[in-house]
C-alpha cells in the first residue's frame, strides 16, 4: 500500500496543484483512463471545500490530502480542521442568514462529490472534518516477451 500526502495553506490557488497531483497518482494507481476527469473534479471541488471551512473561520492550518494506492482500489483523503456544526445546531438557526447559506453551499458541493464518485464517505465534528472517495483500479496488463 503506498501513501502520497501532501498539505497546501488554505488558499484557492493551491487547489488547481492538488488537483494535477491527484490525476497523477491515480493513473500510475491505474484507475481508468476515463475516470481522471471525475478524479480531478472531485478532488478539486473537496478542496476547494476545505479551503473554504478553513478561511470562513480563520483556520491557518494546512489543508491535508492523502492518495492511498491499496490491492484493488485508489482513495483520495482531504481533510479539513474546521470545526462542523451538527445537524440539530444547524436547524436551530444559531448560525444566522449566512451561517445558512454557507451550509448550502457545503451541501452542493457534497452533492457534487456524491454525484462524481460512486464509493464516497463524509466525516465531520468538532475538530474537522474528512472526505474519502475511492476508485476501483485495474491491474497493469502484463507483457510477455
Amino acid at each position: 500500500m503506498a501513501t502520497v500526502e501532501l498539505r497546501f495553506s488554505a488558499l484557492p490557488e493551491h487547489v488547481r496543484t492538488a488537483r494535477l497531483v491527484a490525476a497523477a497518482v491515480a493513473r500510475r494507481a491505474g484507475v481508468d483512463e476515463a475516470v481522471l476527469d471525475e478524479v480531478r473534479l472531485a478532488v478539486g471541488e473537496a478542496c476547494s471545500r476545505a479551503v473554504g471551512l478553513h478561511q470562513s473561520v480563520g483556520i491557518t492550518a494546512p489543508v491535508k490530502v492523502s492518495l492511498i494506492e491499496e490491492e484493488k482500489q485508489f482513495s483520495i483523503e482531504v481533510g479539513d480542521e474546521a470545526p462542523h456544526a451538527t445537524p440539530g445546531e444547524r436547524a436551530s438557526g444559531a448560525a444566522g442568514d449566512d451561517g445558512e447559506i454557507e451550509a448550502e453551499e457545503d451541501e452542493m458541493g457534497l452533492a457534487v462529490i456524491s454525484g462524481l464518485v460512486d464509493d464516497v464517505e463524509v466525516s465531520a465534528g468538532e475538530h474537522g472534518g474528512l472526505i474519502r472517495m475511492t476508485w476501483p483500479t485495474t491491474p497493469p496488463a502484463v507483457v510477455l516477451p
